[in-house]
């Protein structure tokens, strides 16, 4: 086989046979923009993967990485060994977290984090004489990452496709309706049910908010039936959606709490399952109890101390407020992309979470109507990616400006209409500044095609 220079890398959620000399390739970053080998600059719309929260080239995580690789750059947190970055880490958590006690368990990141959780939930129940509490549910539309356990629990249907059987003891509900979780409970039998795992806001499904109310009868349906309520914060954590974790802002008092991506605001990777007090006490009550559980990297000190570096940066630029205070903004420049004839809806309202619903009816004409949209996009400067409904991602870094903002509203909707997209009157907008309930209008769509792929990758598609 002859070997091509450059031809190596294996991309991730990507047509190999398309994308092979067809690299996209980023040399640098500054606050919201990024840069190409050819000096091109680019507005980073998504935070890259939902994940640089802080913005791109903050020379101050870079600082703190390389102080400590300097001291010592990592070692295992297996047994009792520690760094002091970590213990100190865990406590700063720890005093955030919105549940009592909390403890915290670090990982390598969100895929980490999310079979972390069902290990812990379904070994509590062990532990506490309910072997048979080991079914995990969770939402249609959900992620949760792309480990054999996050694959087999999310709600993206597609994900699962060509690989066999996987986890079985899984169920999906309706992700917008409680009582659906109730009555799938009580089928199965709450006996035989771990936990229920909950994105507070559905990321990579197509950035859906619950009902008003949702979020807390599926709590409450937890605790009636003896089931954990996981939350999964991979995307709302650390300032996502106005308040340092949604769980805080709906007081969901979760038994475990998902983190990474805002972490470190991606410079290293890194992650956590934040587990209540209540959920860590028979692993940490009983003497000689192993929990034979653990990751090479989990606790690497120099990602501990970029994480300090990247809290820093938050409190002290309050830019957790920020997001709060320019969610109405986000909002307000997005609705006019809702006059397009190519567009069905616009999700946005709750911190720096948005949605661009192209028509799924045109998409199941022309499947590569998103992937030449996205590619129109980047053309005129501007990065985004297509979600897993045949939405556009916008989920910008914290420092965004208004200005950014209008600049990323110009490039989607110059090329909407470079597509054929006609302007249209509407009888009223699905854009809620801090919105009740959201439409469930999108539906599925079909894989790309193989050369647009080349150009954009599909981010979580199905």
């Amino acid at each position: 086989m002859t070997k091509l220079p450059g031809n190596a890398l294996w991309h991730g959620f990507a047509d190999m046979h398309a994308v092979a000399d067809h690299d996209f390739v980023l040399s640098a970053g500054d606050g919201c923009y990024v840069v190409d080998e050819s000096g091109k600059r680019y507005l980073d719309s998504t935070a890259a993967l939902w994940f640089c929260n802080i913005g791109h080239g903050r020379h101050e995580l870079a600082e703190a990485a390389a102080k400590q690789m300097s001291d010592l750059a990592a070692y295992s947190s297996f047994g009792d060994f520690a760094t002091r970055p970590l213990i100190e880490l865990a406590d700063r958590i720890s005093a955030l977290a919105p549940a009592e006690d909390t403890k915290v368990f670090f990982t390598s990141g969100g895929s980490d984090s999310v079979d972390t959780a069902v290990k812990m939930s379904r070994r509590f129940w062990v532990l506490t004489g309910k072997p048979t509490k080991q079914m995990i549910i969770t939402r249609d539309r959900s992620y949760h990452g792309m480990h054999m356990a996050g694959t087999s629990i999310a709600g993206i249907p597609g994900n699962r496709e060509g690989y066999g059987p996987l986890f079985t003891e899984v169920r999906n509900v309706a992700w917008d309706d409680a009582e659906d979780l109730a009555r799938a409970i009580d089928e199965v039998g709450a006996e035989n049910v771990a936990a229920f795992m909950c994105e507070p806001i559905i990321g990579a499904g197509g950035v859906y908010v619950a009902p008003e109310g949702y979020l807390a009868r599926v709590r409450e349906i937890c605790r009636e039936r003896d089931v954990h309520f996981i939350a999964d914060e991979v995307i709302c954590g650390f300032g996502r959606t106005g308040e340092m974790f949604a769980s805080g802002r709906w007081n969901l008092d979760p038994d475990m709490l998902l983190v990474a991506k805002g972490m470190t605001s991606g410079y290293l990777p890194m992650g956590a399952v934040l587990a209540a007090g209540r959920i860590a006490e028979p692993f940490w009550a009983a003497p000689g109890q192993m929990w034979r559980h653990g990751y090479t990297y989990s606790g690497h000190a120099a990602a501990a101390a970029v994480a300090h570096a990247n809290l820093d940066i938050l409190e002290r630029e309050n830019l957790v407020q920020a997001v709060a205070d320019k969610q109405m903004m986000l909002s307000a420049t997005l609705a006019p992309l809702r006059e397009h004839s190519y567009v069905i809806d616009v999700r946005a309202g709750v911190g720096l979470l948005g949605a661009v619903q192209l028509d799924p009816a045109l998409i199941a004409a022309d499947p590569t109507l998103g992937a030449r949209l996205v590619r129109a996009v980047r053309h005129k400067g501007v990065l985004t990616r297509l979600l897993a409904d045949g939405g556009l991602q916008v989920s910008p870094p914290f420092t965004i400006t208004r200005e950014d903002l209008r600049a990323l509203v110009s490039a989607v909707d110059e090329s909407l209409t470079e597509l054929g997209s006609q302007r249209v009157t509407r009888s009223g907008s699905n854009v809620d500044l801090l919105p009740e309930q959201t439409r469930d209008d999108a539906g599925g769509f079909d894989s790309l095609d193989a050369r647009l792929l080349a150009d954009v990758p599909p981010h979580h598609g199905s």
